[in-house]
């Protein structure tokens, strides 16, 4: 079940709820098969306490749980950043008409159960909701398995970008996108 981040909980909740997400993608970074290949996290770099926090307070973090276990987690903000302005869309579009998914993860225990397609499908509900024009993301381009998901989900490649991050270094990423 994908669950909407409460962020109006009593303090002590959100406190233990932010602690949970932490752990959750510092466990992922930690033992995710190739991550140093495929996404390349190291917490404390990618992705940042402080970007995580920040999700929660915007009210833009979803988990995937089941038998109280986080199974998945991922940000959906209802606008793109500048960044994404850089590359050559199908349509272009004002930036409060783009959903864009960010630090997207399962827990490495339960890959290959579908729970990405899950997130994506939450993601793209929520993006028509809204009433946005399209989902977008972004990966590294050495992020083989995440590529495939995005294409099998219907999203369509429109460009690279070679960027700098504390995590990575200079590398290319590539971008993704499902018109709605």
């Amino acid at each position: 079940m994908i669950t909407y981040v409460d962020t109006k909980a009593i303090e002590t909740e959100q406190e233990l709820t932010k602690d949970r997400i932490l752990k959750f993608y510092e466990y992922v970074a930690l033992h995710t098969p190739n991550m140093d290949i495929y996404a390349r996290w190291v917490m404390g770099k990618h992705p940042t306490e402080e970007i995580i926090t920040r999700y929660i307070e915007n009210g833009a973090m979803f988990t995937y749980e089941k038998e109280e276990v986080l199974w998945g987690a991922m940000a959906v903000t209802m606008k793109q950043s500048e960044e994404y302005h850089a590359i050559r869309w199908k349509t272009d579009l004002p930036d409060d008409e783009v959903a864009v998914v960010h630090i997207l993860a399962v827990n490495p225990n339960y890959q290959g159960n579908g729970i990405g397609m899950h997130m994506l499908e939450e993601a793209i509900h929520l993006a028509k909701a809204s009433g946005k024009k399209a989902v977008r993301l972004d990966a590294l381009a050495t992020n083989k398995p995440a590529h495939a998901l995005y294409y099998k989900m219907g999203f369509a490649y429109r460009g690279k970008q070679n960027l700098y991050a504390d995590n990575t270094g200079w590398t290319d990423f590539f971008y993704f996108e499902l018109e709605c």
